[in-house]
């Protein structure tokens, strides 16, 4: 077979895993078998890059990088609609579209408005050709290449009843459970948790590096059709069409024959929404005919043929119980409020976040206060504030502890931060048990087989003690071992390791140790050392033991660590069981050297000489401007200070590392001076 055909032909075969997996929920193949196919793929596209093609599944992880974002002008204008919180507005907007259709019969297709950011997408002989934001509704961003990562919208669409030129509209977002993975994951190394959904989703498809967009998961629901030729009669009839297409279309618009239909759809999903897979602040409701729309038309602003029904927030007010103080894997002790049960958006609320002793300050909140409520982006619980008109002698001042509630130990506060720890780091029962779950996780390790009760059931029986004995373990050991315990809902549950359980384990344990040298880094689970801090350390050092012997001015000085991220890797490699608990590993042999980029020498213009760079460019990706810099023999630092040479500056450059630049008197250019001084 020629490399062309084996790329044709990994392409065909990924490409229908792809769809039997997104549109017919169908699993042809597992993850790891799926993942090794595309790694195949990936390697022969990079040694035969003119036999790739557009709809290569490679697309979906991203990995391009765009200087800047073009405009675009959309074909059909993006209008917005008008909102209505109430039901006499909706019976009002009715009787407009019956005078204007002059009591021509119609019906109505409701659908739910998602709470994200509205996408088009152009089609060209099947094939997707251009991804754009609404902007300003004429015109928005071209955003292709990470429009290419969301899953679920097919890169071609093989059917031949669609029209030469197409474009679709949906409304893309970031799944509820990716939301909450990702605040886990930002919480668990200390950075700052994302908003909502909604702004998260909108700042990824914003991201100028397609592969850190295709880390975010992101998914899009499709809601319009649109083309030059007549294709469809009814927009129900382009609904079908574009789930027969292939088209992720949410099954849960309906068609209504009247405004009393209409009526009972908002109100039917007044608290369903809630077990959606994504935020909804209300419903879209539209004439069903395409010739009833051209007839009613359009204001300046937005369609006379359709309107959006807003449901109002949802808040509650209930007693203040009790404060249950839970242990996170690097110590953090979070509050957690325990409430009377009350209803709110559908679900029965009995806990709710406080984050932290500021935010109980902030609140002013007592034991025993009647507090009020809300989802924050209608997904966790959280405290807004207090009903200090039913403050009674019985509330009591909140005394936040001074021991771990787990161990006992005596808790610190850093300087500049807001949570409390427990500085117990090996001891602590919860800060252990959660970095196993840490280390096993799919981004780290990806220990599938692995799961909490499993972990938990190990550590009782003292089985392993770090992540370390995992790679130890036997099939002797596992076999018959099992625990019931009780879980939150109070129901039994039996944890057992059986045959089949203890083979799929082990095989899951040797597996992970074919994990990159990255993934290890983040598996480790040293403090503020994310997924892509991990990768620009490993790419940087090359090994764990150079890494390891590296001292904090030279940590400091990889590209986005910083002196925070570069004191908590010093600290963490100082510890001498951590140094033991590495070599284990190694002796396990997981994954402790990268393939490193070697520096190919252009020049020496750039010899002794230090840069930095802010913003994007037109002619280098970030990536290409530090390999630049090195070929020349200079050398990039982290941050602006008196031992910075340059600051090149690109487009959008952050304002913050100019006025520091120009405060410490730092050289500033431009990116064709910095192409000046290298001579080319």
């Amino acid at each position: 077979m020629t490399p062309q055909q084996h790329i044709i032909e990994l392409t065909d075969r990924l490409n229908r895993y792809n769809y039997q997996y997104y549109q017919n929920s169908i699993s042809e193949v597992d993850d790891y078998t799926f993942d090794q196919l595309l790694q195949e793929l990936t390697k022969l596209e990079k040694q035969y890059p003119e036999y790739v093609r557009p709809d290569s599944p490679t697309a979906r992880v991203g990995g391009t990088v765009s200087k800047e974002f073009a405009s675009v002008y959309h074909r059909f204008p993006m209008l917005s609609l008008g909102n209505t919180y109430s039901e006499e507005d909706l019976i009002e907007f009715d009787n407009r579209v019956r005078k204007g259709l002059r009591d021509e019969p119609f019906e109505y297709i409701c659908e739910l408005k998602f709470d994200g950011v509205a996408l088009s997408m152009t089609y060209e002989n099947g094939l997707l050709v251009q991804g754009a934001t609404r902007g300003d509704g004429v015109r928005g961003d071209d955003i292709t290449n990470n429009i290419r990562t969301i899953r679920t919208i097919p890169l071609r669409v093989h059917d031949t009843s669609v029209p030469p030129l197409f474009e679709v509209r949906g409304e893309g977002f970031l799944p509820l459970a990716e939301f909450e993975r990702i605040n886990k994951e930002r919480d668990d190394i200390g950075e700052p948790l994302l908003a909502n959904p909604r702004n998260a989703a909108s700042g990824t498809f914003k991201q100028q590096n397609s592969a850190a967009v295709a880390q975010r998961r992101l998914d899009c629901y499709l809601y319009s059709f649109l083309s030059e030729e007549t294709i469809f009669q009814t927009h129900e009839d382009s609904l079908i069409a574009m789930k027969n297409w292939g088209f992720n279309v949410s099954p849960t618009w309906r068609k209504c024959a009247d405004i009393r239909e209409v009526m009972l759809y908002i109100n039917e999903w007044d608290t369903k929404r809630f077990d959606l897979p994504l935020g909804t602040d209300g419903i879209v409701v539209k004439v069903n005919r395409y010739d009833q729309q051209r007839e009613l038309g359009f204001t300046a602003k937005s369609p006379r043929w359709a309107i959006a029904f807003k449901y109002k927030a949802q808040a509650a007010s209930t007693t203040l119980n009790g404060i249950q103080y839970q242990v996170g894997r690097t110590g953090a002790v979070t509050p957690v409020a325990m409430l009377t049960p009350v209803l709110l958006a559908g679900t029965v609320v009995k806990r709710a976040s406080l984050h932290n002793a500021n935010e109980i300050e902030r609140l002013g909140v007592m034991m025993h206060d009647t507090v009020f409520v809300e989802k924050g982006g209608e997904i966790i619980p959280k405290i807004t504030g207090v009903d200090l008109t039913k403050r009674t002698d019985a509330s009591q001042p909140i005394r936040y502890p001074t021991e771990c509630p787990a161990c006992g130990t005596p808790l610190v506060r850093r300087e500049k931060e807001a949570h409390f720890y427990c500085p117990n780091e090996k001891g602590c029962p919860p800060q252990r048990q959660a970095r196993f779950e840490h280390f096993i996780q799919r981004r780290a390790m990806n220990i599938e087989s692995l799961g909490e009760g499993k972990i938990e059931l190990l550590i009782d029986r003292r089985l392993v003690l770090t992540p370390a004995d995992l790679y130890d373990l036997t099939a002797d050991q596992l076999l018959g071992i099992e625990k019931i315990f009780m879980d939150e809902a109070g129901k039994k549950r039996i944890v057992s390791f059986r045959e089949k359980t203890v083979e799929n384990i082990l095989t899951a344990i040797e597996r992970s140790k074919a994990q990159p040298f990255s993934n290890v880094l983040f598996a480790l689970g040293i403090r503020y050392v994310g997924n892509t801090t991990a990768e620009r350390v490993t790419d940087y050092f090359g090994s764990m033991d150079a890494l390891m012997h590296a001292p904090f001015e030279t940590l400091a000085n990889v590209p986005d660590v910083g002196p925070r991220i570069a004191q908590s890797l010093a600290d963490w490699f100082a510890d001498a069981d951590n140094r033991v608990y590495i070599e284990r590993l190694q002796a396990a042999g997981l994954q402790l050297v990268t393939d490193r980029k070697e520096v190919v020498r252009e020049g020496d213009a750039l010899t002794d000489k230090t840069f930095l760079y802010t913003g994007t460019f037109v002619n280098f990706s970030r990536e290409e401007l530090e390999a630049k810099i090195a070929a020349h023999g200079g050398r990039l630092l982290s941050g602006i200070s008196k031992k910075l040479n340059y600051l090149i500056i690109g487009e959008n450059a952050g304002p913050s590392k100019i006025a520091k630049a120009e405060k410490l008197n730092v050289p500033m250019i431009g990116e064709d001076e910095f192409v000046a001084m290298m001579g080319e």
